[in-house]
């Protein structure tokens, strides 16, 4: 939903700079919020699980799992620093999993901060990715 909001405003920022007469500007903030939406986006994310699923494979595994949201910054700055590494690890969306959301609640003491790491069974809330990207390495 985030996304498709940038997206739009985005559109409409850059038709009314072509209107005005400047093209050249409306090209360039279409290209920009394209971008910013492209990175507030779930698909910008590795695939989401259930976190009932990720405790599971996490479990069977001893993989790291992610508790996320869609638009939030230190989310997106750690899918960043990730890069490839972020698929080593099982990201959960707390706002599609009712489940997820209480899992982060109980790990942050009643509030839904993410990004929230469990890692080899201990919870990281907001970590350093340059930390959490050594520890995936190791893997």
């Amino acid at each position: 939903m985030l996304a498709g909001l940038v997206f739009v405003c985005g559109l409409l920022a850059a038709a009314s700079q072509v209107a005005a007469g400047s093209p050249g500007s409306g090209v360039v903030l279409a290209v920009a919020f394209c971008a910013l939406a492209a990175l507030v986006s779930p698909l910008a994310f590795p695939r989401s699980i259930t976190a009932a699923e990720a405790q599971q494979r996490s479990t069977d595994d001893g993989r790291a799992i992610i508790y996320w949201r869609p638009g939030c910054q230190y989310c997106i700055r750690l899918r960043l620093k990730l890069g490839r590494l972020a698929r080593r690890a099982y990201w959960v969306n707390i706002w599609t999993d009712p489940e997820a959301a209480a899992a982060v609640r109980a790990i942050t003491g009643g509030n839904e901060t993410v990004p929230t790491v469990v890692y080899a069974g201990h919870p990281q809330v907001n970590p350093d990715p340059d930390q959490l990207r050594r520890q995936l390495l190791a893997d």
